[in-house]
């Protein structure tokens, strides 16, 4: 099998790395409880194959069409959260649910969006042009989200300290070493052929991602599925309104049919596996729910991910 192939058949593989791992977490909960400690290095692994695909020395002259730019963070940063607000005003009697479905929804996906993009006919290369930025606004604004958004009892003190950690793990270290190893490839023939071979890592990594997110974290969330029930809306009507908020912005902006398709992927696809050890790292009492809930809606974005590659290329810009 070439990569190309491995490429275009990411969906069956990411498929049968969710089903396998709910499975196995369902069969041998005990067993795969333990899974949870390769979560972090786990990520940390697919986030660094991640970024190698960046070409980060023609950052600027992916970033330079400012109409997708303002769109992609207007879309992102400013309507997405006033959607998210809207829709999570009936969660603020349970705090643990609604800082897991607001860690996860105000946070734009930096990783498998690229893909589903492909898929779906979109420009790819800008959406992975701008992933810097993307990453770099939410770390920045989701903790003054969660100052501002949830009120009264729902209102969480949320620890700076395994935020910083996280990201120090998760963003930084991956994206520096990614970027060093960017520049000596240049200079290297054997960092070349380092970065050759890790071309072929996203899709395993992302699969291996899902087996340990999902195979360490479904029994629990099936245990709790009753107290989960009342976000399940919450994501539905998330994943059917976000695209309708990212694609009438790229009309406003009057951007082309594949570049309007990106900011329509962007709007819809979510950062769930990057948040949760943010997740994890909240108060005790909330944290386990909380994380459920992100999982939660990472098993419902990936149904509708299915769909969306159909729809928003028949439907963003067909007529032109």
């Amino acid at each position: 099998m070439t990569r190309e192939q491995l490429e275009q058949n990411q969906i069956p593989v990411y498929l049968v790395a969710v089903i396998g791992a709910a499975l196995g977490g369902l069969l041998a909960p005990q067993a795969a409880a333990g899974l949870g400690a390769l979560v972090t290095p786990a990520i940390a692994v697919l986030m660094y194959a991640m970024f190698l695909q960046i070409p980060f020395l023609q950052l600027r002259q992916g970033l330079a069409n400012k109409r997708f730019m303002a769109a992609l963070l207007i879309a992102n940063f400013v309507l997405i959260p006033l959607l998210v607000w809207g829709l999570t005003r009936g969660l603020n009697e349970r705090p643990a649910i609604l800082i897991g479905a607001l860690l996860v929804l105000l946070t734009p996906c930096i990783d498998y969006v690229v893909v589903f993009t492909h898929i779906g006919k979109g420009d790819a290369r800008l959406t992975l042009a701008a992933t810097p930025v993307l990453l770099l606004l939410q770390l920045a604004l989701l903790p003054l989200y969660l100052a501002l958004i949830p009120s009264g009892d729902a209102a969480v003190a949320i620890s700076i300290g395994p935020f910083v950690e996280a990201f120090l793990l998760l963003i930084v270290a991956p994206l520096l070493l990614a970027v060093l190893t960017c520049a000596g490839a240049r200079h290297s023939r054997l960092l070349e052929r380092w970065n050759d071979g890790w071309a072929w890592m996203p899709v395993p990594a992302m699969a291996a991602v899902l087996i340990v997110v999902i195979g360490s974290q479904i029994a629990f969330v099936a245990q709790q599925i009753e107290q989960l029930l009342p976000v399940v809306p919450v994501y539905l009507g998330f994943m059917l309104l976000a695209p309708v908020v990212g694609a009438l912005t790229a009309w406003a902006f009057r951007l082309p049919a594949s570049t309007a398709r990106a900011v329509t992927f962007s709007s819809a696809t979510r950062n769930s596996l990057v948040v949760l050890p943010l997740a994890l790292a909240l108060p005790e009492d909330i944290r386990a729910l909380a994380a459920a809930a992100v999982i939660t809606q990472t098993l419902i974005e990936l149904v509708f991910e299915l769909v969306y590659i159909r729809v928003i290329p028949a439907l963003v810009w067909r007529s032109r």
